[in-house]
């Protein structure tokens, strides 16, 4: 595991973004696994640039990591209508390359079945861009998610969902309570995980998933298992980190860099 510390999210998303384009021009087909939520946003506006400055994205395919369950086609807060938004149209993808879970399937168990088979179809993504939840989540596996667990359809929290009411308006009762979700050991088989986080607010989730024990209480704590770890934080997340100190009592240290 590589945990790289840097100035603020513009510098984080710009080492992200230099990281996701190398990825691309070693994989012109990369099937990359792209995350929703403000931290991954710089990541994306930077990669933009890339593109912009000639990076031939025309062979990539996106994976989304989770949809919500029970929004209608179209509205503006599903993950599908956010990935357009923020990866698919400034990144010039095909959008017949970028997938989502189908959150407004009539049998949304089995839509996250089917998601979970065409990924497997795919290969599993090469690189995989993750953020983490207040309480530690990756995508929406919550806290006491199943460590061998695949994509599926999950209860949210009422953490996760007053977190996320200040995109439907501040409306807590307009948040969907259920969602479709990679699981957990779906994240752990991509090749390359990239993780970013930015803000104080994400410092107690960075220091409980990177420190000390593989916890299920801590979600994010399974990246200590995986074999090959980009972590990009700005000085506000890593300020609970030991600087300069090996971290992650998993398989494997892990090099704060200042």
């Amino acid at each position: 595991m590589n945990i790289e510390v840097l100035a603020d999210a513009a510098a984080v998303g710009a080492a992200g973004a230099a990281l996701v384009a190398d990825a691309v021009r070693a994989t012109p087909g990369l099937v990359l696994g792209v995350a929703t939520g403000s931290s991954p946003e710089p990541l994306y506006a930077a990669l933009a640039g890339h593109v912009h400055a000639g990076l031939d994205v025309r062979g990539v395919h996106a994976w989304a990591l989770d949809e919500y369950v029970g929004l209608p086609a179209g509205h503006p807060e599903s993950y599908r209508a956010v990935v357009a938004r923020t990866v698919t149209g400034p990144l010039g993808l095909d959008p017949a390359h970028v997938h989502v879970p189908d959150g407004a399937a009539v049998d949304p168990h089995a839509a996250a079945a089917d998601y979970e088979a065409g990924l497997a179809r795919a290969g599993g993504a090469g690189l995989q861009i993750l953020g983490i939840g207040h309480n530690g989540h990756l995508a929406f596996n919550e806290p006491g998610s199943p460590v061998h667990g695949r994509t599926r359809v999950v209860r949210l929290t009422a953490e996760t969902r007053a977190a996320n009411a200040r995109f439907f308006g501040g409306d807590l009762t307009a948040v969907p309570t259920h969602a479709i979700t990679q699981g957990l050991a779906t994240i752990l088989s991509a090749e390359h995980l990239l993780l970013v986080a930015t803000g104080a607010d994400k410092a107690p989730a960075v220091a409980a998933a990177l420190t000390g024990q593989v916890d299920p209480a801590v979600p994010a704590s399974v990246l200590q298992r995986h074999p090959r770890v980009t972590v990009l934080l700005d000085e506000a997340a890593a300020r609970l980190l030991p600087s300069r100190h090996a971290v992650g009592a998993g398989a494997g240290l892990a090099t704060v860099r200042p």
